[in-house]
């Protein structure tokens, strides 16, 4: 899916700023709305909200930040005759996580799953002059969703029965219209979509595809906006003479630049290789080693909402730090983010929303509920299969994706996993023109002696709390634990690559102490030397991806307190003690070689 760009021949309309919203007048989640028709008319007794944002903490009350359900957005606009003698889309980046669109009070599509987009066209819905366009969102996740989860039902002393979450992913559910929602237009006949694989030759192979008849050309400009080769054809080849890479920190960008009929289109694109060989990770034939975070969008105020301003902070103290990529975790972030960290030369390990794919999680880690086999009950697999088919298609330009993710933390050590997950591995490869490497990241139960798919990956990413969730507080204990795990896999999988996608211990910013114990800054840094000095033994380890970047929002609950604290950087970007442990760390660490 192409993003929505301004040219020659292709006009677009933001409709971001203030909307009215309506939470739905109970927790039924088939919603009273649909039964009483909201969408035939205008909303009544409606709020103001600000689109692109989580809505959850823009208005005080439990009734909104906890809300389950159904909630309704509303605008309108004036459109312009000339809009209709195009191809009139309207697209929305994000509704998360279930989504129903009218335009006039009559249904126009809907879409399931929160964190890509979805478009529909509107030419036989929109007037000249005043339309009204009404979104039906729906925050609920269940077994047959990506994310995971469910909800259970709480009847209160007056006997009202609410629905709270139940098996939960463990970050807050922020929802809503949380990215851009846009009007655009093209040409009747059009540019659908841009594939393209380079070569570090300067070789660059594309595949266009149209809707209509007519001939294609196409130009590749440098940065400077430079002529640097040409060619025509729907699926061919040019050759960039000289070229630039794309690397680590060092985000050069070309723009193709297609013509088809009228329609002009630009997709900016790299010049860079990834593959994985010999028990390394290659970016252009050199061993990267991956130095960064899990990160979550996440921020005060707008929760989960579009933030450029919060993505270019992150960036800039990324670098501050040494650091050189991230991971999506647990969802795919915003193309404006995807589109940033390409130019600033981010590495990105892509994620598909599929986390909380297991469910006796609190069983497999602490005891806690009822042993049940994922894979004999869950139901997400044709919601997996469209959250793969929709990240691949969205972001299959990025150079700086290397890595496909199609899980965090599902019930890998249970029989069934790698028959589940072969099946979304075929998919990915299959779909992805670049063939990147594809993993699963998995949790500490899932290890050398159960895991069922540590044969299929490409990578081994690793969640792991030693220190932390285990030998909690006892740091002298890590080494033995630690070495043992490791020495399983390189017995089991002697030339794979091995990354910590998640490692990390909760601190509270401000919490000091001579001797390092639990919760305070010192033993936060205590705890990653620990790792460290177990993980630097071992010549296939090739990264180290803190968990986390920031302080971030979770439901509430007994092991957080108001939220996940395990962040280098508290949740409004100032750094904790262990950011300037690992400003120095990777100073000395190279982006390349650092594991020959």
């Amino acid at each position: 899916m192409l993003y929505p760009i301004m040219s020659e021949s292709r006009q677009v309309i933001s409709l971001n700023g203030v909307w009215n919203f309506k939470l739905d007048e109970n927790q039924n989640l088939d919603g009273v709305g649909f039964t009483e028709k909201w969408y035939e008319k205008k909303l009544e007794n409606t709020m103001n909200i600000v689109v692109p944002a989580s809505f959850n903490d823009l208005h005080e009350g439990k009734e909104y930040r906890d809300h389950v359900g159904w909630v309704w957005y509303e605008t309108e606009i004036s459109v312009h005759k000339n809009l209709l003698e195009e191809r009139l889309m309207l697209r929305l980046d994000a509704a998360t996580h279930t989504a129903k669109v009218y335009i006039n009070g009559k249904f126009a599509t809907e879409h399931k799953g929160g964190f890509v987009p979805f478009e529909v066209q509107v030419n036989d819905f929109i007037n000249v002059g005043k339309n009204r366009i009404t979104v039906a969102i729906n925050n609920v996740l269940d077994w047959t969703t990506i994310p995971a989860g469910g909800y259970k039902d709480i009847t209160l002393p007056d006997g009202k029965v609410i629905k709270i979450p139940s098996g939960m992913p463990d970050f807050f559910n922020y929802a809503g219209l949380q990215r851009s929602v846009r009007l655009y237009t093209t040409p009747k006949e059009y540019i659908k979509d841009i594939e393209i694989v380079s070569q570090i030759d300067g070789t660059i192979n594309y595949n266009i595809r149209t809707e209509g008849k007519g001939d294609i050309s196409v130009e590749a400009l440098d940065e400077s906006g430079k002529f640097v080769a040409k060619g025509s054809g729907a699926n061919s080849s040019i050759k960039v003479d000289n070229p630039i890479l794309w690397q680590p920190c060092e985000g050069y960008m070309y723009t193709l630049k297609v013509a088809f009929g009228s329609d002009v289109y630009e997709e900016p694109f790299g010049i860079r290789t990834v593959e994985v060989k010999d028990g390394k990770f290659l970016i252009n034939n050199k061993p990267f080693y991956f130095k960064g975070f899990g990160k979550h969008e996440d921020a005060p105020v707008s929760g989960r909402g579009l933030n450029e301003a919060m993505y270019l902070k992150d960036f800039s103290l990324m670098k501050w730090i040494n650091a050189n990529s991230f991971r999506t975790s647990h969802y795919p972030y915003s193309e404006e983010l995807m589109r940033l960290a390409d130019k600033e030369g981010i590495v990105v390990i892509d994620e598909c929303a599929a986390v909380g794919v297991h469910m006796s999680f609190g069983f497999s880690l602490i005891g806690g509920g009822e042993k049940i086999n994922t894979w004999e009950k869950i139901q997400t697999m044709p919601q997996h299969k469209q959250a793969i088919e929709e990240l691949v298609a969205r972001d299959k330009n990025h150079p700086c994706v290397v890595m496909w993710s199609l899980s965090n933390e599902s019930a890998t050590e249970d029989e069934g996993a790698k028959e589940y997950h072969q099946e979304l591995f075929n998919l990915a490869r299959k779909l992805d023109p670049q063939k990147r490497p594809i993993t699963i990241v998995t949790h500490m139960m899932s290890m050398p002696s159960n895991c069922q798919i540590a044969d299929i990956v490409d990578v081994l990413c690793l969640n792991r709390y030693y220190g932390w969730y285990v030998q909690s507080g006892e740091l002298w204990q890590v080494e033995a634990a630690l070495k043992s795990e490791m020495d399983g896999w390189s017995k089991r999988c002697p030339n794979k690559p091995i990354i910590f996608t998640e490692y990390g211990a909760d601190t509270v910013a401000g919490f000091h102490d001579s001797t390092p114990v639990m919760f305070s800054e010192e033993y936060q840094v205590e705890y990653y030397k620990a790792n460290h000095a177990v993980l630097e033994k071992y010549p296939t380890f090739i990264g180290e991806q803190p968990w986390n970047f920031a302080d971030f929002a979770t439901s509430q609950g007994i092991f957080r307190v108001q939220g996940n604290k395990k962040g280098v950087f508290t949740r409004d970007r100032k750094p904790k003690l262990v950011a300037h442990y690992f400003k120095e760390r990777w100073s000395k660490i190279p982006n390349f070689d650092y594991k020959k």
